[in-house]
């Protein structure tokens, strides 16, 4: 098949070089709006460097990986709509919930298939504690608990467009435990401040945060965030049920570091990258995209998906703001 990629930041070269190994991609089609990223890309992977997203339609893509800025998500989803072309594009839909659910609704009456990109879903640990989930084995869950806790903070230029804590990082643990228990959250309580970073504060953002999650059956989900975490890249999911607990990320790159006498794990190097340790999941995502485009398989995360979990992170933003429990009717809309 023929795939366009529509930005080529970090990310989206990430993506092209990913798609350029995939045995089922048999040419790339490029664009960004800075030309020199374009050819560069063009030149280390083979693919078409064209100037604009018109072009990369008209050049016959079957496909299309949307990895630019998040402000012109809405516009080139709707563009691969109307031009009848699956895409895949990297969360969010878009900037606000509102302009969220205007192309929800052009993407329900377009008929084409979106897939919306959350690579946890695609991390093995994530499929394996689903499998768990659904099977049963665990028994009835009680506890959900995922963190996110990053090496640095991002430049400041990014936290002032990124939304807050809860709409830009929490987001991916609010998907994935969605995604993983089944249900959906109905109320949730969010705190946070900063330790560090003073150009976050200043946006009016937080670098730490915890959220406590209610579902829909009384299952209890614990969210852990923060912008500082010097040993490295820590993503992890915990699940406590009355037969069984299990465990994603618990493995010897995982940042953490025992004081236990006697006690040797994690031995690993950390993870200090997102994209170091969610590479097989990005490919794993990437490869199901192809599916889609194939007409395998419906959109693995639709944009209705996505939304639910922006959902709970406006309630969370504004619990955290009005320091009070925020039933996600509340920020609803329809």
């Amino acid at each position: 098949m023929r795939l366009g990629i529509m930005g080529l930041g970090r990310i989206g070269a990430f993506h092209a070089e990913t798609l350029a190994g995939l045995d089922v991609v048999d040419s790339l089609v490029v664009t960004d709006p800075v030309a020199a990223a374009a050819a560069s890309a063009a030149e280390r992977f083979g693919a078409t460097a064209v100037d604009s997203p018109e072009a990369v339609f008209a050049a016959g893509v079957d496909g299309v990986v949307i990895a630019a800025a998040t402000d012109a998500h809405p516009e080139l989803i709707l563009a691969a709509v109307k031009a009848g072309v699956p895409v895949f594009c990297e969360k969010p839909v878009a900037k606000g919930v509102e302009e969220s659910l205007e192309v929800l609704r052009a993407v329900e009456d377009g008929g084409v298939e979106v897939h919306i990109g959350y690579n946890r879903r695609f991390d093995a640990g994530c499929v394996a504690a689903r499998k768990a989930v659904v099977s049963g084995e665990l028994g009835l869950l009680h506890t959900v608990r995922s963190t996110t806790l990053d090496p640095a903070p991002p430049p400041a230029a990014y936290v002032a467009v990124s939304g807050g804590i809860f709409r830009d990082c929490s987001v991916h643990d609010f998907d994935i435990v969605r995604w993983v228990t089944g249900r959906e959250v109905v109320e949730v309580y969010a705190t946070g401040g900063n330790r560090g970073a003073d150009y976050i504060a200043a946006a009016g953002d937080v670098d730490t945060a915890s959220a406590l999650l209610t579902f829909d059956d009384g299952t209890i989900g614990v969210i852990s965030n923060s912008r500082h975490n010097a040993r490295g890249y820590d993503v992890r999911l915990e699940l406590h049920g009355m037969k069984d607990s299990i465990a994603v990320g618990l493995e010897d790159r995982l940042p953490l570091r025992s004081v236990e006498p006697g006690v040797t794990f994690p031995a690993g190097t950390p993870h200090d990258f997102f994209m170091d340790r969610f590479a097989a999941a990005y490919r794993a995502e990437l490869t199901a995209f192809t599916e889609v485009v194939a007409g395998n398989r419906p959109s693995p995360c639709t944009v209705a998906d996505a939304i639910e979990a922006s959902w709970i992170a406006e309630a969370c933003t504004l619990s955290l703001h009005e320091r009070r429990p925020v039933r996600l009717e509340e920020v609803r809309k329809a």
